[in-house]
């Protein structure tokens, strides 16, 4: 992975029936944000898609021209209502095969298990043709990657294997960092002073996240800057102007 001061980012797709009836709760969000924060690789885009082919084709194309990588979760296992695979092989115009590389991991995988490489197991050797496969040490089963398009398991675990993998193999800008000051402020109090701060440090943005504990309203305030010495001036700065405001605050949040 290569750091430039270019922004990469990346897109997001979550596919699944049981995520938008609310059966399951989606975890892999929020952990493939924090993955990619670290490549330095902003997520900024993502759509929950339901298990159509054409609506998850469509979400696949509308994504990867528009990001530098596109991330998939979901939809690549043993039914038959997993297709996500063929639907991005439709999205990129390519066929799907049985991937000769998957096909030898899954049968080294299944060969003392009870029913062995069956029909429905050997779905998880499919890919879209050109793709390479992307190591998944927690049940054998690999991730896929096609063009600029990576392909995860629904499950979170899985997919926190799967990252793992990629580590470092990405080419992304410099990571994103962040600082946090809280306290027991009200954002409508402090919205001039979060405007001006962050019109005054260009290279920093800082976003508000309000909280409601006890009967009581605070906020914590996010710094965020791929340079050091701008997020912490920046964070100065703000700090200053709440002392001035006479708020009390904790550096770290809340």
């Amino acid at each position: 992975m290569t750091a430039t001061t270019r922004i990469y980012t990346a897109g997001m797709v979550v596919i699944g029936d049981e995520i938008l009836s609310g059966r399951t709760h989606d975890k892999n969000i929020a952990q493939v944000a924090s993955w990619l924060q670290v490549q330095g690789i902003r997520l900024t885009e993502v759509r929950v898609v339901a298990d159509d082919m054409e609506a998850i084709a469509a979400a696949v194309n509308a994504l990867r021209t528009q990001h530098d990588y596109l991330f998939t979760t979901g939809g690549i296992g043993p039914t038959h209502d997993d297709i996500t695979v063929d639907a991005v092989a439709l999205a990129l115009g390519v066929p799907v095969i049985v991937h000769p590389e998957a096909h030898a991991i899954l049968a080294d995988y299944y060969k003392d298990k009870e029913g062995g490489l069956t029909e429905a197991r050997l779905r998880m050797a499919r890919t879209p043709e050109g793709a390479d496969l992307i190591p998944n040490r927690m049940s054998g089963a690999p991730g896929i990657k096609v063009a600029n398009v990576f392909l995860m398991a629904g499950v979170p675990g899985i997919t926190a294997q799967m990252l793992e993998a990629l580590t470092g193999t990405l080419e992304g800008g410099l990571p994103l960092l962040t600082d946090t000051v809280g306290g027991w402020i009200k954002e409508s109090e402090v919205a001039d002073l979060l405007r001006a701060t962050e019109k005054a440090h260009p290279g920093c943005q800082i976003g508000s996240y309000p909280f409601f504990r006890e009967g009581r309203t605070g906020a914590n305030f996010v710094v965020r800057s791929t340079d050091a010495a701008l997020l912490a001036v920046c964070m100065d700065a703000l700090c200053l102007g709440l002392e001035e405001r006479g708020f009390a605050f904790t550096r770290g949040g809340i």
